[in-house]
């Protein structure tokens, strides 16, 4: 764990610059997609706000559940959070359990994010990005978000690709034959003899 100063300097502004960031619908609908996955009851009944939702996930042991109940192969075993060690390998199980499930590094939070409560709102991005995975992976249950789009790569011909650029795109304009003929910007320059 990391002593990091709160309440001074960069740290204490980029931590206000998080929480004005932070929205609390999207952390409403992230925890209630992650009780109907897991299927437990109501387990963040009383949670709201970063604080209450860093304590909650904090051991990592609901966040394993959850890709547990996605897909059951990828999460080995599930730490009892009785050590920081453990809880902290809990949240680094998870998190490679999604690189496995197929989310992007760009979508995954540190694990100090989570376990120092520093970035709260990356890691309820974590979870939205595998809610939007998993629609991916033909699950049944619960949704989060929309699907992710898929790619559609395109292949031209040769004549194609000729005759696109022969053509000038609508896009781009036209000047109708305009020219800078006769324009003069300020006083001119004026050398005397």
């Amino acid at each position: 764990m990391a002593n990091r100063p709160k309440g001074y300097g960069l740290s204490a502004q980029i931590q206000r610059q998080r929480a004005a960031r932070y929205d609390l619908d999207d952390e409403q609908d992230a925890l209630a997609w992650m009780e109907a996955v897991i299927d437990e009851g109501e387990v963040f009944i009383n949670v709201e706000g970063m604080k209450e939702t860093t304590e909650a996930l904090r051991d990592g042991v609901y966040l394993c559940k959850l890709m547990a109940a996605l897909n059951p192969k990828l999460i080995k075993r599930i730490n009892k959070p009785n050590t920081p060690f453990r809880c902290m390998e809990n949240i680094g199980n998870f998190l490679n359990a999604c690189r496995e499930y197929g989310l992007i590094s760009e979508d995954l939070f540190m694990t100090s994010d989570l376990y120092d409560g520093i970035n709260i709102t990356a890691v309820i991005n974590t979870i939205h990005a595998l809610g939007r995975k998993a629609q991916d992976w033909d699950y049944d249950g619960p949704i989060l978000g929309p699907r992710e789009s898929t790619r559609n790569p395109r292949e031209f011909t040769a004549d194609q690709i000729k005759e696109g650029k022969s053509l000038i795109g609508l896009q781009m304009g036209s000047n109708k034959g305009a020219t800078q003929a006769g324009l003069n910007f300020g006083k001119t320059r004026s050398i005397l003899d």
